[in-house]
């Protein structure tokens, strides 16, 4: 018979109010509550905060104000940072109709022996942020465990399923819940799943040494975390409970992904602020100007959303920002889209800027700025050449800039090839 067979029957023996029998590695709990304990079935070193929420799980529930101002409402810009809210626009949701989800679990593969056994739900209800969590105590208990994460996942808000917001979710807690539902024989939620790792890394990538939750909260948004136990010994951590039944630890972990649930909500938040206002924001937040101005141009560009004026407006802004930073690749969009709209002066300056030898210059001020590279002096020298030769009737201008481009290395053949027409058709006239 197997274990979790045999554990439900002696829980279904068991007479009301009499706690079933202990297994093998089962933590030994409180028997009985005086004032001010901690009630039956919590084990020791855990809050009193704790309750009964199914055959060896638990939850608690936490309300607490948001560090900050929340989001009074999602624009529909947003969609260009996160990719994951265009299948909503063109109305999009209220912020409280979120909800913030992260796992805890028992390794990092994701494989099929891995197994969550902590789990965290955030929602905002106007500046107070509620926690809802759940903890598994041991193995025999994971049917209710998901079965308590099930429920809070098909909660609905507005008449529909919430959306749920994770951070790399989509290749770990996501894969993980969905194996460990199907193991134990039951259907995987469906939902909306917002993801932010990649609007992450589109934004600091380039500037941090990585792009872990953690380092984003630190070097960008400015948490504190300090004292906080890292994830990584969460596996550790509920192992050495199983075999103990001592729960200090554990509740530093459950404290952890508190902290990882809040920092979850604070970045989504400086998205939702980065969505709203670009330009205003970068003067308080660092990120990569470049990447977003790409980012915005594309998307609202599209003619298939419902973009205002004003959201395919600041794209433009966005890209002269990046190219005034030291830009490279937004100096060169920008000169393409100066000389579309007749600045010819302004677009050859920026082309040459790109084609000479002190790129980015000094004026980039305090902004990261990255190399020119030769790709891209190739393609400035291709610009110049076509304006050379059609705009200001230079043909022997628009030699030297074909010229000046095959000198560079590494350039693709399909540019390469380009260039070598060029030049053959203007040495022949």
């Amino acid at each position: 018979m197997g274990r979790n067979l045999r554990d439900r029957l002696s829980r279904l023996k068991a007479r009301p109010g009499e706690a079933p029998p202990a297994g093998p590695g089962t933590p030994s709990f409180h028997k009985e509550t005086l004032p001010g304990e901690i009630p039956p079935g919590i084990p020791r070193g855990l809050g009193p905060d704790w309750r009964e929420a199914g055959f060896l799980t638990l939850t608690r529930s936490l309300v607490q104000e948001f560090p900050g101002e929340p989001p009074r409402a999602l624009p529909r810009s947003l969609a260009i940072l996160i990719p994951d809210f265009l299948p909503l626009l063109p109305g999009l949701l209220e912020p409280g109709d979120l909800l913030f989800f992260d796992l805890e679990t028992t390794g990092l593969s994701g494989g099929a022996g891995t197994v969550a056994f902590l789990a965290a739900f955030g929602r905002w209800s106007g500046r107070a942020f509620r926690i809802d969590q759940y903890l598994l105590l041991d193995y025999p208990g994971e049917n209710d465990f998901l079965e308590a994460l099930l429920g809070e996942l098909q909660k609905t808000s507005s008449g529909r399923v919430s959306p749920v917001v994770t951070y790399n979710g989509k290749s770990f807690d996501a894969q993980i819940l969905k194996t460990r539902c199907l193991i134990n024989g039951m259907a995987p939620p469906a939902f909306t799943h917002i993801d932010l790792l990649h609007p992450a890394r589109r934004l600091w990538k380039r500037l941090l040494p990585n792009c872990s939750q953690g380092e984003i909260e630190a070097r960008i948004l400015g948490l504190d975390r300090t004292g906080d136990l890292p994830g990584a010994l969460a596996p550790e951590i509920w192992f050495s409970f199983l075999k103990s039944g001592e729960a200090g630890d554990l509740e530093r972990i459950a404290d952890h992904n508190i902290r990882d649930i809040r920092g979850l909500a604070s970045l989504f938040t400086l998205l939702t602020r980065i969505a709203r206002e670009p330009l205003k924001t970068r003067e308080h937040f660092l990120y990569d100007t470049e990447k977003l101005a790409l980012r915005w141009r594309e998307i609202s560009g599209r003619k298939d959303l419902p973009w205002e004026e004003r959201e395919r407006g600041l794209g433009a802004a966005l890209i002269e920002a990046a190219a005034d930073q030291g830009h490279p690749q937004a100096a060169f969009v920008a000169a393409l889209d100066c000389l579309n709209r007749g600045r010819f002066e302004e677009g050859r300056r920026r082309l040459r800027e790109l084609t000479g030898p002190d790129w980015p210059g000094a004026r980039a001020g305090p902004y990261p700025v990255f190399p020119c590279s030769g790709e891209l002096r190739a393609a400035a020298c291709r610009a110049l050449a076509i304006d050379a030769e059609w705009r200001l009737k230079d043909r022997e201008g628009a030699l030297r800039y074909v010229e000046a481009a095959l000198e560079e290395k590494e350039i693709r053949e399909t540019l390469k090839r380009d260039l070598f027409r060029r030049r053959q058709r203007l040495s022949i006239l």
